[in-house]
């Protein structure tokens, strides 16, 4: 990547520090503020026309369609991703766009059912500049679910992409700008969190913060902005479970749980990492398993092949990480694996590329093993982040639900049965902000993206509580009787004795 990125600013590349990408620096967190903020108070975005916002998003989701070749392949260079997964994912961003323009379109305004001769109606009006900060496993999908619901409302907007991928959220500068949106309403400041999103969250121009992130830095950025009193959501860590009952089709089952599990090499926070399945399909079903996970990793390969199913970890610490938990539970005798547990060398048979120059790691199945087993170790608390799955047997729907719900997470969950009742009974029972019924990861722009547990976050993404969530409700109450009853019943300080209105 021979490549020069720099920040984007107010609607133009700047300079920072750095060499290969350009950082912001706490001087140009401030600078980049106060023009957000310049812009917000110039009225030329956020008191437009809701359908003059509409026709830019529009236009925004039509370039963002013309630039995907590239902004796919940037994706696969920046997170390691199989390019078959970014073919798949990247052209769904455009959706976001057209939903919340369509949602300006269509969206109503109350009126209150106020007594007296009054009119009592609602606006929804933005709240200001607002920070966004991305992680590094889905750094446009992340971006565009969060920067559409906020430009819609009309607010201005500073991104703190991840360090480790900020390339492709850069890019987005130039789609918006030529889409129409004013400069100053949407800049870029890639950047360290204990420096850049640190000094980004704790300005006091900032009302509000919507981060995607661990469950450890999504709380210390919430006591930041607690601080000032700004809005804050915060989707967090997850460790979600994924409950096989016997009715379910064992095959349809095993492919879920292999896309659910190891799809973006498991970084993803509603990955299925925690398979409880009845002890009656157990046998059969983990047999099915290993042979569907070993036929990924026999096929997987350089991220650019197209052939390739599952690509490496985003960075050495992240492998380290996942090495650690899973040598953890199977060093204590806890766990045993069926497949996998080690990081990859050698040569690719799909394409030759060496295995030992990435941050590979087999796609793995762990079961228990002695004592307590694999619900007693760290592996089937923590959230891995990684191609990790830990399998457990149950033999009862009291007991599948009591396993589900252990743990501090509660973002996603799954369940996978072809009895109705039981997929209605069980869904009502899990701790969850989403829960999946025979499918997993499904995302539509119109769906709530939240967890039920604090470990989890709070607020959601997607749908209208997301555009409500940038925006503030304003109040406008007319009083429309005439001079004469507003001479009788509004003089509050009158010489006459006949009664007055109060509220």
């Amino acid at each position: 990547m021979a490549q020069t990125y720099r920040m984007w600013v107010a609607g133009k590349e700047e300079a920072g520090d750095g060499e290969f990408c350009h950082t912001a620096s706490v001087s140009d967190v401030e600078r980049t503020v106060s023009l957000a903020q310049e812009t917000f108070q110039s009225g030329v975005w956020s008191k437009s026309s809701r359908h003059y916002r509409a026709d830019v998003l529009d236009k925004s989701a039509a370039l963002l369609t013309a630039s995907l070749p590239s902004l796919i392949a940037l994706e696969v260079r920046q997170t390691g991703r199989a390019i078959r997964e970014m073919n798949a994912q990247v052209p769904s961003l455009v959706r976001w766009f057209k939903y919340y323009a369509s949602l300006l379109r269509v969206e109503e305004q109350p009126v209150l059912p106020t007594a007296g001769k009054l009119h009592n109606f609602l606006q929804r009006v933005p709240l200001g500049v607002v920070v966004q900060i991305t992680p590094f496993n889905h750094p446009l999908l992340i971006a565009v679910k969060k920067l559409a619901p906020a430009l819609a409302a009309g607010n201005s907007i500073i991104v703190k992409p991840s360090e480790l991928t900020p390339l492709s959220t850069l890019l987005l500068g130039r789609i918006l700008k030529e889409a129409g949106v004013p400069d100053g309403v949407f800049s870029v400041l890639p950047g360290y969190g204990a420096t850049t999103g640190k000094a980004l969250v704790q300005h006091s121009l900032v009302k509000k913060v919507d981060v995607t992130g661990g469950t450890v830095a999504g709380k210390e950025i919430g006591k930041i902005v607690g601080g000032n009193l700004a809005r804050y959501t915060a989707e967090l860590g997850g460790k979600a479970p994924l409950i096989v009952f016997e009715t379910a089709d064992v095959q349809v089952a095993v492919n879920g749980i292999t896309f659910g599990s190891f799809i973006a090499s498991g970084q993803t926070c509603i990955a299925s990492t925690r398979i409880i399945i009845d002890n009656k399909v157990l046998p059969q079903l983990l047999e099915r398993l290993k042979v569907k996970t070993e036929s990924i990793l026999r096929r997987m390969g350089a991220p650019s092949n197209s052939e390739s199913m599952m690509g490496p970890l985003v960075s050495a610490k992240q492998l380290g990480r996942v090495e650690t938990l899973v040598d953890d539970a199977v060093n204590s005798g806890k766990a045993r694996v069926i497949t996998g547990g080690k990081r990859m060398h050698g040569i690719s048979s799909l394409d030759g590329i060496d295995f030992s120059k990435g941050y590979f790691y087999e796609p793995t199945i762990l079961v228990s093993g002695e004592g307590d087993g694999i619900v007693g170790t760290r592996i089937w608390h923590e959230e891995a982040f990684g191609p990790v799955i830990v399998i457990v047997g149950f033999d009862t729907e009291d007991q599948a639900v009591q396993l589900a719900n252990e743990s501090e997470f509660g973002l996603g969950a799954g369940i996978w049965t072809q009895d109705l009742a039981q997929a209605f009974r069980v869904s009502e029972q899990l701790d969850a902000g989403i829960t999946w019924v025979n499918t997993h990861h499904r995302n539509d722009p119109s769906s709530p993206w939240g967890g039920a547990k604090p470990s989890s976050g709070v607020g959601s993404e997607n749908g209208m509580d997301a555009y409500n969530a940038y925006t503030t409700v304003k109040s406008i109450i007319i009083n429309y009787a005439s001079t004469e009853e507003s001479l009788v019943t509004d003089d509050w300080f009158s010489d006459a004795t006949g009664p007055v209105r109060y509220g």
